[in-house]
């Protein structure tokens, strides 16, 4: 597979236009103080952020969720997440942004890496100079085009990931725990994502992925801490929220969207996992960021 050659960019300007990716690096302040240190709900479908936080903290929004943090930590914000943030007045800190197509490229290359981007998290951090300096050192390589420009960017990268993923463990996030069970469970998490609409039983996937129904759930219940069909509803669930509360669609065609034939179903589905009615969560949500 050919590796996808990053177009780089240091304060939005681009360094040279290649389209297939980017790597970008700004300062927090530079995002944040035009607009009041509160980023508004968005969503980038081809874009990562790794996000250190080395002075003060804040809220993030991810998917409905909220999340509290404080320096010095890393924001981790897959693609495709719908995302905002509430920054501490004067938080200081840098926003690293990858090109999806790129990040995965790297990510193919070490299993172990590959559960960070699943899912938003905030990853504490013992220290935040170590990070800020390397952080410098990859707005300095983006800022000129010398020999080995490209391996040295990629390593300043992995480097960031792997202070992550250790501090991550450290922590006891066992969503980045590493070994064979870990590796099924990525497996696992990759086809729910690619096929969750199909609402297939777990004996499909568990057949799909050349392992027992058994070995499936001992795994899942190791690394994630869930077992594979309580999986397969999270994902559900987490589509369902992010259609109610970021689309028009009425609670059956929700229901439709995410493969429920039957949308009474659905709606005692989700009653029974978020304890509220589809059309009452949607409303408290609604009023909670728009009060927000």
């Amino acid at each position: 597979m050919t590796a996808p050659v990053p177009t780089f960019y240091l304060y939005g300007e681009p360094q040279r236009g290649v389209a297939e990716g980017f790597v970008h690096v700004e300062s927090l302040d530079d995002r944040s103080r035009p607009s009041e240190w509160t980023i508004q709900p968005h969503v980038h479908r081809d874009l990562n952020h790794i996000i250190l936080i080395a002075e003060g903290g804040g809220s993030m929004r991810a998917d409905g969720d909220s999340v509290a943090f404080d320096a010095p930590c890393l924001l981790l914000i897959p693609a495709g997440i719908i995302h905002g943030f509430s920054w501490y007045m004067d938080s200081r800190g840098w926003v690293t942004t990858i090109a999806d197509s790129y990040l995965h490229h790297m990510l193919e290359r070490d299993p172990d890496l590959q559960p960070l981007f699943r899912a938003s998290r905030a990853i504490a951090l013992s220290q935040s100079d170590k990070v800020e300096g390397r952080i410098g050192q990859l707005a300095q390589e983006l800022a000129w085009s010398a020999p080995g420009q490209r391996a040295a960017v990629e390593a300043h990268l992995h480097w960031l990931m792997v202070q992550a993923l250790r501090h991550a463990a450290l922590s006891g996030d066992s969503a980045t725990t590493g070994g064979r069970q870990a590796r099924l469970v990525a497996r696992l998490r990759e086809r729910i994502e690619q096929r969750f609409r199909h609402r297939e039983p777990v004996a499909i996937h568990a057949r799909a992925l050349g392992v027992s129904e058994t070995a499936l759930r001992h795994a899942c219940a190791r690394v994630a801490g869930l077992s594979p069909a309580a999986m397969l509803d999270e994902r559900a669930l987490l589509e369902a929220r992010r259609l109610l509360l970021y689309s028009n669609l009425s609670v059956a065609e929700v229901a439709y969207a995410i493969g429920f034939e039957d949308p009474a179903y659905f709606s005692r589905f989700f009653t029974r996992h978020s304890g509220q009615s589809p059309r009452d969560w949607r409303a408290a949500k609604g009023r909670a960021i728009s009060a927000s």
